[in-house]
């Protein structure tokens, strides 16, 4: 008995090896709902996306400033991201591409891609063998796919959302996932999303067109933290462009960026610390030292930061000035080590 049981083992796995194996089953999946756009007043494209799968954003949004950007999910191949991209770059509609891509994909069946061009041409491939509920919906200028939904509303819902929302291109696709969300989704739930957006314009090297990269790999409300990412992207960004106003000796320019930075993040104490220092270098030491005072109060760790300061051209190099900083930590702390 022992034997015939392990013949059948050895039978049935053999059986098994043998079945055709799909081209198909070994591409990441990415059931999930997505929309590609372009925006008509800047140019700029687009991809947002969740998904109840981990890392989501590693392989279903592409884009590239200039060209245009493309959405691959479902039974993912990768391959239509970069040569969907690359075939527009060469001035291929999206349309075209999305067709040549497809004709040399013998599982095109259980692909979904969706492509926007730097015209504003859309192009989308719902295959047939995509899990239900599974469709896409084209407009102007933006094409929104999803697959594996709890209902066929899902996908319309993001249009009309799309269509309506306010603000820049990162609001209106975020706008678009909150739809689908709302609609009820992923018929399994959410885990992962991702929000991508480039200049409408070619920036020569490629990081110099990513307007927006975020990614949320692995969150019970993947759309929730989306959200609080793009804030603190719009506040770091304006810290950024701060520090470029300073580099030019641009003050009042640096404060503005400094405390539209602070407003967005204000739980960010590093924030408000730098509007200080470019508040009270600039002159204007009133207005400095109670942020000072706030910034001290909540973490001490800037009092020990300040005395470095003035070698860096950051700070007065006046022992006096940095003293009347320092006066204002609390019990009038001096810095340590």
């Amino acid at each position: 008995m022992m034997r015939a049981a392990v013949l059948a083992i050895a039978i049935a796995v053999v059986a098994v090896a043998m079945l055709p194996n799909p081209a198909w089953a070994g591409d990441p999946l990415a059931h999930t709902f997505s929309i590609v756009a372009r925006d008509p007043v800047t140019g700029d494209f687009g991809v947002a996306v969740q998904s109840h799968w981990f890392q989501v954003g590693h392989s279903v949004p592409w884009a590239e400033a200039g060209v245009g950007a493309v959405t691959t999910q479902s039974f993912v191949k990768v391959d239509y991201g970069p040569l969907g991209l690359r075939l527009m770059k060469e001035g291929k509609s999206a349309k075209e591409a999305l067709d040549l891509l497809l004709s040399q994909d013998p599982e095109k069946d259980v692909r979904q891609v969706a492509m926007v061009d730097g015209k504003g041409r859309v192009a989308a491939w719902t295959g047939p063998k995509c899990i239900a509920a599974a469709g896409d919906q084209t407009g102007a200028g933006y094409s929104v796919q999803a697959n594996l939904m709890d209902k066929p509303t899902v996908w319309p819902a993001m249009a009309r959302a799309f269509e309506a929302a306010k603000g820049d291109l990162a609001d209106r696709l975020l706008a678009a996932l909150d739809a689908a969300q709302a609609e009820g989704g992923d018929i399994r739930g959410r885990q992962s999303a991702a929000l991508l957006v480039v200049r409408g314009q070619f920036a020569g090297e490629a990081w110099n067109g990513r307007l927006v990269d975020l990614r949320v790999d692995d969150n019970p409300q993947p759309l929730v933290e989306l959200r609080r990412l793009l804030n603190l992207h719009r506040a770091y960004d304006e810290m950024n462009q701060g520090d470029d106003a300073v580099a030019k000796n641009d003050i009042a320019a640096a404060v503005s960026h400094y405390t539209k930075a602070s407003q967005l993040a204000p739980d960010i104490v590093e924030l408000p610390f730098w509007q200080a220092v470019t508040l009270f270098f600039s002159g204007k030491e009133d207005q400095a030292l109670p942020i000072f005072r706030d910034v001290f109060a909540r973490e001490d760790r800037w009092v020990r930061l300040v005395p470095r300061l003035p070698a860096s051209g950051l700070l007065p190099n006046d022992p006096k000035k940095i003293e009347k900083i320092l006066a204002v930590a609390p019990g009038g702390s001096r810095p340590k080590g």
